[in-house]
């Protein structure tokens, strides 16, 4: 395809008026990319991506019409492929701008303390001095308001419609376990899911000058992961597994998907690695997991916690006075050095 074609394409198409902006594609420049295939018997199809301000059903349907139009009738191409993004809005957090970094925690199952981890990594990073907020991603299973000792009550608005988000432990943090009823579970399907994740991006008012978002995710590799792939295609993973040959061997999927996805691996986590009783060190759930892990992804082994039960009584949260404390504090600043070597 040559320069010029591909310029006559991008110039028809910035005419069309996004339904979700009111405004030409050529406004905010979301004709992202331009691509045509050519077929043996001479037919050709173009490629598009296009962002748009709302990826509502309607919305799709009527770009996808408009479109067609465009690529087919007036400029004669036989087929048409069209990708649909979400444009970063101004002021979110996602705006290029804020230059926030992100920490995917990821698991390839429940029940490897995914969350545990995620949220004293976040505390961990606080007491580094760092702005730090957490995205309960996790829409089925969300723990994060529960570990972090929080009493769930229904998000607020400020003057612009955007939600406030809550806080604990000085960071702040979003949840879909505010807005559902205590103790009703979810039973949504996948354009749901990307709904919520999207007002967890879009339409909550975080701090100008947060600088870690902690996104928990949910277990495996489903809708979610690809959700979160589209909003934050360069977020840093951390995979979590535990020595125990179940979770180690679903953790590779999970690791194996978040490379597909394009994201980086900062590295694996084994939690639960062991206990230390008595002087003796008990390896309760098998050990070397998070090895075997780490040598399918290419990664390393950034950290082992053992189990442990916090003084203060929390059932999840660590002092700087306890073992478990200073572990999660040293894995803080590998994460640091991690993120800033990639």
């Amino acid at each position: 395809m040559s320069q010029n074609e591909k310029d006559t394409i991008k110039q028809a198409l910035g005419e069309i008026i996004d339904p979700s902006s009111d405004q030409a594609l050529k406004d905010k420049d979301s004709v992202r990319h331009v691509g045509i295939e050519s077929a043996e018997d001479g037919a050709k199809r173009v490629n598009l991506v296009i962002g748009l301000d709302s990826d509502d059903d309607k919305t799709k349907q009527k770009m996808q019409r408009a479109i067609a139009k465009v690529i087919k009738l007036d400029l004669k191409y036989q087929g048409l492929k069209i990708e649909f993004e979400l444009n970063k809005k101004k002021d979110s957090i996602l705006d290029d701008t804020k230059q926030v970094r992100y920490i995917g925690v990821a698991s390839g199952k429940g029940g490897v303390g995914k969350s545990t981890v995620a949220a004293n990594v976040a505390i961990a990073l606080k007491r580094l001095g760092k702005k730090v907020g957490i995205i309960d991603a996790d829409i089925y299973g969300s723990s994060i308001p529960t570990i972090m000792g929080m009493e769930v009550t229904a998000p607020r608005g400020d003057e612009n419609e955007n939600i406030i988000p809550f806080e604990a432990h000085g960071i702040q943090l979003i949840s879909t376990e505010f807005f559902i009823k205590k103790d009703q579970p979810i039973m949504w399907r996948g354009p749901m899911l990307g709904k919520m994740l999207n007002h967890f991006f879009y339409d909550v008012k975080w701090n100008d000058d947060i600088e870690y978002v902690i996104v928990d995710l949910p277990p495996g590799t489903g809708d979610v992961a690809m959700d979160i792939q589209k909003l934050i295609p360069e977020s840093q993973m951390l995979i979590v597994t535990t020595p125990h040959p179940s979770a180690s061997h679903v953790a590779v999927k999970a690791g194996f998907a978040a490379k597909q996805l394009n994201h980086s691996l900062l590295g694996v986590v084994e939690n639960m690695s062991y206990y230390n009783h008595a002087g003796e060190t008990l390896k309760i759930f098998g050990e070397d997991g998070g090895k075997q892990v780490a040598e399918k992804l290419e990664t390393d082994v950034i950290q082992q916690i053992p189990i442990g039960q916090p003084k203060s009584g929390h059932h999840s949260l660590f002092e700087m006075d306890e073992e478990n404390g200073v572990i999660y504090l040293g894995l803080a600043n590998k994460l640091l050095k991690e993120i800033h070597n990639q």
